[in-house]
């Protein structure tokens, strides 16, 4: 017998996990990825440009980035127009703005009424604000996955699939890690603009109307400017559009064209502040060249990227496999095969591209972060086996059970990334396997209160450097 709960007490339930959440957020910047984010908006909301140097010798002499690699690369290196270097795109300061411009808001009441807090961009409540901004993204990745779920799934309407797939996904990916213990990365912002334009592309298909098509362009211009690898994703409704395109006739094929006209206008006009930012940056409206000069487009390491047992996406993250395999399904014996199919390509694409840095290992981070904004997809992909595992009784225990196990290994590998039980550049499996399913486990309420009372235990903040 199926689990039957309403969506709307879904969506008060997945609120309820959420809120109930929110005190294992961590509040700091930690890492030069998260420093060159946040240099955007407080250089933006307090300079009124995008010269970061201030922001980057801020975080260099308050320790945060205190190893010379940073100072090389970000406060001795200079672009075309004089300007610092950033790596960085424009996206997550745009999303992040409402609830900075909140932070400093309270900051100023606050100074009013006697308090010694700085009103610099800097200080705790501006970080908590980026902070909890990302986390919520996070959250509303989830809730637009669910939507996603039910409009891909007819089965799945009042089940508690679509709920079971995001919890699963959000608890036992590293999309947790990056709503929680490093928000200030781009990560959340960007598993919350692909959900919304999977979304999005799923309410406009068959009809391709002006204004949808106008909200599909701009949410493509909006991935571009979050993460500039999102972009690909839109390969999946350009090949949608495109089948549709060719079995219209006539007048009908020229409003499809007139409407895909509307959206790329729109991309162009959303699009304006990142050219903006690129121009004056590095004195041309595109990114640095030095990304350019990592990137190999034969994407030589397209396998490694999710195969390597020492950096693949499925070692570190397994569950996805049940979300490959659904996506599969999905593409291949369903009544949206189409949808199944561009889903599994712009999968692929991301596949690509991360094969084609040269930073393809991500050594350092934790897992393979640069698919956590395929969260959508991957809700979608676990929530059709979910679906389809009704029968027999034991492929169904067995289904259950390697969520619950995928979970725990999730869980198990940032216990250890954290208490620096692990080699942060790669896994090594025997090791990790031993730690999750033999150390951690009699460790839980160590770990767990240090997490929640003494989260500075995990890490030492270097002494600033003298000025």
């Amino acid at each position: 017998m199926r689990l039957r709960l309403e969506f709307k007490q879904q969506l008060v339930l997945l609120t309820t996990l959420f809120v109930c959440s929110l005190p294992l957020v961590t509040t700091r910047i930690y890492a030069s990825d998260e420093v060159q984010y946040f240099a955007y908006l407080r250089s933006l909301w307090f300079d009124h440009d995008v010269s970061f140097e201030n922001e980057y010798q801020y975080f260099y002499d308050s320790g945060v980035t205190h190893f010379d690699g940073f100072h090389e690369t970000f406060l001795e290196r200079q672009t075309e127009t004089g300007r610092r270097i950033t790596f960085a795109t424009i996206g997550s300061a745009l999303l992040w703005s409402p609830f900075y411009g909140v932070a400093d808001a309270i900051v100023h009441v606050r100074r009013w009424m006697g308090s010694t807090v700085d009103a610099d961009g800097y200080s705790l409540p501006y970080v908590a604000a980026v902070a909890y901004g990302s986390a919520i993204y996070g959250w509303l990745a989830l809730v637009l996955s669910m939507l996603i779920v039910r409009r891909v799934l007819a089965t799945a309407t009042d089940s508690l699939i679509p709920l079971a797939a995001a919890c699963a996904i959000w608890i036992g990916t590293p999309l947790f890690f990056y709503m929680y213990i490093a928000p200030p990365m781009s990560h959340a912002c960007s598993a919350f603009v692909v959900a919304a334009f999977i979304l999005t592309w799923l309410r406009v298909r068959g009809r391709w109307s002006v204004p949808g098509m106008i909200a599909l362009g701009a949410l493509t211009a909006l991935m571009v400017m979050v993460r500039e690898q999102d972009g690909l994703l839109a390969i999946g409704p350009a090949i949608d559009w495109t089948i549709d395109l060719w079995e219209r006739r006539g007048s009908e094929r020229v409003a499809m064209l007139a409407t895909a006209a509307a959206g790329a206008v729109a991309f162009g006009i959303t699009y304006i502040p990142q050219l903006a930012a690129y121009d004056v940056i590095n004195g041309y409206p595109g990114p640095s060249r030095i990304v350019a000069h990592k990137m190999t487009w034969s994407s030589p390491h397209f396998f490694g990227v999710i195969l390597s047992p020492e950096h693949g996406l499925f070692f570190w993250t397994p569950l996805l496999l049940l979300s490959l395999t659904g996506l599969i399904w999905l593409a291949m014996r369903s009544a949206n095969q189409r949808v199944g199919v561009c889903l599994l390509v712009m999968l692929v694409s991301q596949i690509y591209i991360a094969g084609a840095v040269e930073s393809w290992t991500v050594a350092g981070a934790f897992g393979q972060r640069r698919f956590v904004g395929l969260s959508a997809l991957f809700i979608t992909g676990l929530a059709v086996v979910l679906a389809r595992v009704t029968v027999p009784r034991a492929l169904r225990v067995a289904a259950v059970a390697a969520v619950v196990v995928g979970v725990w290994w999730n869980l198990g590998l940032m216990a250890q990334f954290g208490a620096g039980l692990m080699d942060r550049q790669r896994l090594e499996l025997g090791r990790n396997a031993y730690q999750t399913f033999v150390t951690i486990p009699a460790r839980v309420p160590e770990l767990a209160y240090r997490y929640l009372f003494a989260r500075r235990s995990f890490y030492q903040s270097a002494p600033p450097r003298e000025p």
